[in-house]
């Protein structure tokens, strides 16, 4: 049974695509990468190329940040502003729906644009704490290779979807991304919700960085839970409900979930920094022609958005506006 139960949690795992591919034999890596995005709206990337010194150097800052008093922490909160920069405070955000809030605290870093930009209407400064030293240099040098990663991520996707190559630049090149440094608390017995409840990621593609304590789950399409460990070096990219909307749903925003640890891990924190790519905050999202078929009719036909009032409409569902 044991065999049995392993072998099927195999042919369930994702298969990770090496970032080695993409210069080696770019259409290679387009067809399986938009096949496993097909399949789970999910992909795992190896190899992702990210200096290690970044990560580390975002990693432990963030950690320092979250190991300072409550009351210092709190300065960094900026209420009624969508979570948008600083500090989300424990207990705040909650999934779609959800009647608990999860168990995270969270910080956010966003794009820095020059005084006088029009976009600086839709997107707020960056907040820095002065407690921890190299916290604006690590935590930006992180957002920016990130977001370049995004875009080449964003490229195989256009080829993929017979787009042109550059059919995405011009429209995330100024967007409203977000890099969140995500800490999970241990987790008491009697904890009244979960690390993140199941959710759908609002924004075009969200880059995850592997956490050291397990716990991601994604919905498969039979209804079922998959456990998502991605191997060292490889960081894990699904497709958020702005490009499902682009796609007509060829592309599929999948549910996934941060469940709490074993009762022998409830004494670890687990951290994680996802990567939340958005659209240029004008951009108007509506069903690309060649994704609209017989088959599959136009799900939105009439619905076009602006990426921002997408943006806001969700972030009131989730109990940030």
């Amino acid at each position: 049974m044991a065999d049995s139960l392993s072998s099927t949690a195999a042919r369930r795992a994702i298969e990770p695509v090496s970032m080695t591919l993409y210069d080696a034999d770019f259409q290679a890596f387009a067809d399986r990468l938009g096949a496993s995005f097909k399949r789970y709206g999910f992909a795992v990337i190896a190899d992702h190329g990210l200096d290690e010194t970044v990560i580390k150097a975002a990693l432990d800052d963030a950690k320092a940040f979250f190991a300072l008093p409550e009351d210092v922490k709190r300065r960094y909160h900026q209420p009624g502003t969508g979570g948008a920069r600083g500090l989300t405070p424990f207990g705040v955000e909650a999934a779609k729906g959800a009647a608990a809030v999860d168990l995270k605290e969270f910080w956010h870093v966003g794009r820095e644009l020059p005084e006088g930009h029009p976009y600086r209407r839709f997107m707020r400064d960056n907040v820095w704490p002065t407690e921890v030293e190299g916290f604006r240099q690590h935590l930006y040098g992180m957002f920016t290779a990130m977001d370049d990663l995004g875009r080449k991520i964003l490229r195989a996707i256009a080829r993929h979807l017979e787009l042109g190559d550059d059919f995405f630049e011009d429209k995330v090149e100024l967007g409203n991304s977000i890099l969140r440094m995500l800490h999970y608390p241990p987790v008491p017995a009697d904890a009244p919700g979960v690390r993140a409840g199941a959710h759908e990621d609002i924004n075009v593609i969200t880059l995850l960085l592997g956490a050291e304590e397990a716990g991601l789950q994604l919905k498969d399409a039979d209804g079922e839970w998959l456990d998502i460990a991605p191997p060292p070096n490889a960081l894990v990219v699904n497709i958020g409900d702005m490009l499902q909307r682009l796609t007509n749903h060829v592309l599929p925003s999948t549910t996934h979930r941060v469940v709490n640890p074993a009762p022998e891990r409830r004494g670890f924190a687990r951290y994680s920094t996802p990567f939340f790519l958005h659209f240029n905050p004008d951009f108007v999202i509506e069903s690309l022609p060649s994704t609209v078929t017989p088959e599959n009719p136009d799900r939105y036909a009439g619905k076009a958005i602006m990426a921002e009032d997408f943006l806001t409409e969700r972030l009131k569902e989730i109990r940030l506006i």
